[in-house]
Formats: C-alpha cells, structure tokens, sequence
C-alpha cells in the first residue's frame, strides 16, 4: 500500500521545520540530466535533506472504461515489493534507511514524493528507481491490497461525503472519464488485474509525461544524475487516450439522497475559468472573497458567523486539465440544511451579479500576497509548489511575478470576471436528512 514510513521523530521534525528562503528569494534551476530529463531545483544545503515531487501526466482518465481505480490501485501496489526484494523487504529498506515515499493519483496525474537523508541518498533513490520501473504486481500483494481498497469504499458507502461526492461528479460527467470515481467501485475492484497494472505503468511512466521538482541538499549535477539513474529507462514517450474538454453537466439541478445520519453533506459545483486564462488570476480573487478566504469570506460571514448555519463553507476553484470548475462545500443540521443552502445560492447569485467592492479587494490582494510565503516554509511544501507550478504551465519565474499579477487585477476585471463562474448555476448534490427539501431538475 502507497507508504508513509513511520521513522525516526528527529528526521521527521527536521523536515517539517527545514528553514526556508522566502519565495521571492529563492533560486529556482532548471536542471537537465544528461539523458535530457528535466527537473527544478531549489539548492538548500542548511540541513542534509532531500525532497523529490515528480508527475506522470495521465490520471484515473486512463483507466480502462470498466475498470476504474486501475491507477489507483498501481498507487498502492508500487512499493509491495519490486526488482529482488518483496513486500516485506522492501518496507524493511524503506525503514533501515529512513526513506517517506508516497504515491498517488487524481484525475489528471499520477504524482509520487520521495523525502530522504542526503548521506543515504543512493540506496534511497535505488528504492523509488525499483518501484517505477520494477514493480512487482504479484497475486497476493493484489488480494491483499484490494481488499483494502473495497473496504474503504465500502465504508463510502455510508459516508455522506463521500456519496455526495460521487454523485456531483458522476452527474456532472457524465459519459466522461472524469464521471468515474479515481479510487474505483466496489463492481469495477475486483476485475482488476496484474496485467492491467503493468498496461498502465507502461502507458503512462513515460519520461516525455514527467515533470519533477527538487529541494534541498543536492547539486545540479548530482540531480542530474539521479534523474537519469530513477527514470531514464522509462519509455520516452506513451500512449494517452484522448480526453475531450467538457462543461459541467445539470447545473441548476439539485439532487438529494437521503441518508440517516445528523448533519446533511452539501456539495456545489459549476464551470470555472481556466488556469492559463488571462481572467484567472481575477476569478482566484473573487473566490477568495466570496468563499475562499476561511474567516474573512462572504460565505462564511453570512451562513457561519452571522446566521450559525453550517460549521464551515468553503468555495475553491479546480482546474483539470479539460474542465475548470468553480465548487462550494459544506455541511449542516437536518433541519437548517434548507435555509443554508439558500443563503449560499444568494450570496453566490449576488457575487455574479456585481462582484466585489473596492475595499474587499484591497484587503484580498495584500492576504493572498502575504500568505504565499506560507507554501514556502519546508522542503517538503516548495517541492510540491514547483511542481504544480510545472503543471499549471505558468513560468519558472511565476513565485516572482504573482504579486504584479495579483496587483494588476482592478475592480472592474473582477466584476466582469465575477459573471464568468459558474454562468448557467451550479449543480447541487445534498446527502442527508434534510427537512424540506427536495430534488429539482435544472430551472425547476
């Protein structure tokens, strides 16, 4: 199963308070090995740790049709055993030598981090080099394993969450790849195979769909090195099926599964604005305000503080790579979920319609330029801001431009930005008890 080794608390600590530059200060190096594999690297020798995040695009959208959660589960079987060593040796390296490695996938990517110590670098990295390219997959390692995966969906299946989720998006999608849950069903598990695995990993570890980014106490040339050594006799090039682009599905509907538990789950979502759209950085703004900003947002002064509807709301925009989305999310009592759901659907008709005020803006941008700093402060959290920042498409120089662009946004672009979420409403999806309240298709 995808491992997060417990080790040393020392080792641990040091990662989490691993001192940073800040963000406008650091270096970011475009390092190319040898072989022609590119990585970012942020050089930091102040403690002897290294951090690795790295991407192979091709998520749960390459699952095969039937067979949803194949990626998800290659991200649980990579580290039960590869090359010479077993499930159980294997774990054992991982430990002797102090290694974090995850794995995991989503829609779009499947992403992997590696966290070692720099004098234990060569066996650590012979450890992430074997799970990539020498993955096992043997019978018992998959029982074993899949019987985990299908007991926690069968936990889903009584978790309010978790159906509200799979209902929004299997309504939202549907027809699409992006309709299909990525940790599978409890139909599609149990017909995975070994064989279906090893299609995968060869479709998508590819090095012509790999980004990766790396922190701490290693030079240009000995990434350089290690990227060759890790992924160079990966294939350069797979074949991805073709995903089409697509909107979200019955916005305006609203439907509602009754479940019997206290609170009621509720979950919003319509078209967003796309992550290299100029009108991007306007829409993070207005998010920001209306539902982005925990404490501060219109949301949560209106349904939370003012009013104690819900014990917290959130907005959030989500960019995949063929569907920006705009959501909201919350929970509630059964008998307030109606009045809560209400007051959102106002707050967000009313932001549409005329925005944010000039003072909201102001006190916007100098939080979302001040916080930024805040995903910069351990190795482990500006691995993985590079390499989503790789994934965005956005410019290595982008930490050094932010806040020019987040300055030049004017309250007339966010009022005319504000009409581009979520412009046919939003399909919502309730799970719960909830008292008086009903589905509603679209305009109903």
């Amino acid at each position: 199963m995808r491992c997060l080794i417990a080790f040393a608390f020392a080792f641990v600590a040091a990662f989490a308070v691993l001192p940073a530059q800040p963000a406008a200060a650091m270096t970011i190096k475009r390092v190319v090995s040898p072989g022609g594999i590119e990585a970012w690297l942020v050089q930091d020798s102040s403690l002897p740790l290294i951090a690795m995040n790295f991407s192979f695009a091709g998520g749960s959208t390459e699952d095969p049709d039937t067979k949803s959660g194949t990626a998800y589960m290659v991200s649980s079987m990579l580290d039960e055993g590869a090359g010479p060593l077993d499930s159980k040796a294997y774990h054992q390296q991982l430990e002797d030598n102090a290694v974090e490695l995850s794995f995991s996938v989503n829609h779009d990517y499947f992403q992997g981090s590696i966290k070692l110590l720099k004098d234990r670098q060569d066996k650590s990295f012979e450890l992430l080099r074997l799970a990539l390219n020498e993955a096992k997959f043997v019978p018992d390692a998959t029982v074993r394993v899949r019987e985990q995966v299908l007991s926690a969906l069968r936990r889903e299946t009584t978790d309010p969450g978790s159906i509200a989720n799979r209902a929004w998006w299997s309504t939202a999608f549907e027809g699409h790849p992006y309709a299909r849950p990525n940790n599978g069903t409890l139909i599609s598990v149990p017909t995975i195979t070994e064989d279906d695995m090893r299609d995968y990993t060869r479709r998508v570890f590819t090095r012509g769909h790999l980004k990766v980014a790396a922190v701490g106490d290693i030079d240009p040339e000995t990434l350089g090195k290690v990227l060759d050594r890790v992924f160079g006799a990966l294939p350069a090039t797979g074949t991805l099926r073709e995903v089409a682009d697509v909107t979200v599905h019955d916005t305006g509907r609203r439907i509602v599964s009754q479940l019997a538990v206290p609170q009621a789950v509720i979950r919003m979502g319509g078209n967003g604005v796309p992550r290299k759209d100029p009108d991007f950085m306007a829409a993070y703004l207005v998010n920001h305000i209306l539902g982005g900003g925990s404490f501060t947002s219109r949301l949560y002064d209106q349904v939370r503080e003012k009013r104690g509807l819900v014990y917290g709301v959130t907005s959030y925009l989500t960019n995949l790579r063929h569907s920006p989305l705009f959501m909201v999310s919350t929970q509630t009592s059964a008998d307030k979920t109606r009045e809560a759901l209400e007051l959102i659907e106002q707050q967000v008709a009313q932001m549409v319609a005329d925005g944010p005020t000039a003072e909201e803006l102001a006190k916007a941008k100098s939080y979302l330029k001040g916080a930024y700093a805040l995903n910069f402060d351990t190795s482990t959290k500006i691995a993985a801001m590079l390499l989503q920042i790789q994934i965005d498409d956005v410019g290595i120089d982008y930490i050094e431009k932010r806040s020019a662009l987040i300055d030049s946004v004017s309250v007339e672009d966010t009022r005319r930005v504000a009409k581009r979420l979520a412009p046919t409403g939003l399909l919502t999806t309730v799970v719960g008890q909830p008292k008086n309240l009903a589905s509603k298709e679209p305009r109903g």
